[in-house]
């Protein structure tokens, strides 16, 4: 059986000689640290590098993030998904500059009082840039704590991350936090995967509860299925002179703060039908109807969403109808679309269509 010493060592030594080339483990800037670790919240590295990069670039420091507007951030942001991270990563800007005077606080705790900031993040800041002895607890670190000394605790129970944060707070090395955390979260990475682990150059491979019981597949224990719900979404792409209409999406549902265009949602795919009959309802009987898209698939982590586009050329009375029909809908300029933030379904459409 591994002591806590013995597995913090061989652990570090193995980080050591394996870890990726990674900027924000080059700094002990907090602000840096807590960028990469929000964008990096669901989201692997290889995609959350070039987030990170340009965050730095256009925000190089707290106060110009939170000096920033939403849409700027959101902009940037677009692709990573999760848009909700990104408006917590602003909120969180505004209360560092604002309560703290623009410095992140060292202690765990007060970490934990701000916006989007839970214990994993507030334990990775506090052990990275302050030498904190606090251990991260992640998906990474349930697997290799659950894997090498079987801790068959359910993770989606109320007792099981209390379990793990425990096991983990015994195991840290309380000298090098740092290296610890940071060697736990790699070795979860890239060594102890969640399919096909490397198991045959693994430095715990003769003491690993799960490699010697034959329960790899089967650890971490996670019980709760995410429920996914599927949604059929149709949207009207009106169109007229210079420019394509978009809305802002309001509170209450995915992609808040995001732009798309006007959208009728039922139980099922509508066809054009349903959508001449939506038309005369809005009173615009003076537009054609264009082509219809494909039908696309949207996968998000509670919804799959199959959206089709439909083309819709507005007449001038129908212009009209449309800026007074209180749609909050407004027409924008190609140049200008380009910079507004949009989920990744509609950029998809644009760039099929070729605007």
């Amino acid at each position: 059986m591994l002591d806590s010493k013995l597995f913090a060592n061989q652990l570090i030594n193995w980080y050591e000689e394996n870890k990726r080339d990674l900027p924000w483990r080059k700094t002990k800037d907090p602000y840096r640290i807590w960028l990469s670790e929000i964008i990096l919240q669901q989201t692997r590295v290889a995609q959350g590098l070039p987030y990170y990069e340009r965050f730095v670039e256009q925000f190089p420091t707290i106060n110009d993030l939170a000096n920033a507007s939403e849409t700027e951030v959101l902009r940037l942001w677009q692709g990573l998904g999760y848009y909700s991270r990104a408006r917590n990563l602003h909120s969180c800007a505004k209360m560092v500059v604002k309560d703290f005077d623009g410095v992140f606080p060292s202690d765990f705790n007060e970490l934990l009082k701000l916006k989007g900031i839970g214990r994993y993040t507030a334990a990775a800041i506090s052990s990275s840039a302050f030498n904190e002895p606090n251990a991260v607890v992640d998906g990474n670190v349930y697997r290799v704590l659950s894997r090498v000394f079987g801790i068959e605790e359910d993770i989606s129970s109320t007792k099981g991350p209390k379990v793990f944060e425990k096991r983990a707070n015994e195991l840290l090395d309380k000298e090098r936090p740092n290296q610890y955390n940071q060697a736990i979260m790699e070795f979860g990475a890239i060594q102890c995967s969640p399919k096909s682990p490397a198991c045959g150059v693994c430095p715990f491979r003769d003491e690993c509860f799960a490699f010697n019981n034959n329960k790899i597949d089967s650890l971490p224990v996670k019980t709760k299925k995410t429920k996914v719900r599927k949604r059929y979404l149709t949207y009207l792409v009106f169109q007229s002179e210079e420019g394509l209409w978009l809305k802002e999406r309001g509170n209450g549902d995915v992609w808040q703060g995001l732009f798309d265009f006007y959208l009728i949602e039922e139980n099922k795919q509508i066809g054009l039908d349903e959508v001449i009959l939506a038309l005369h309802k809005m009173g615009l009987t003076d537009s054609i109807i264009g082509e219809e898209s494909k039908l696309y698939e949207h996968v998000l982590t509670h919804q799959r969403i199959f959206a089709n586009f439909v083309k819709i050329e507005l007449g001038n009375e129908d212009e009209a109808r449309l800026k007074n029909n209180h749609l909050e809908i407004e027409k924008y300029s190609l140049e200008h679309i380009n910079s507004l933030p949009k989920p990744v379904l509609i950029c998809k459409y644009l760039e099929d269509q070729c605007f």
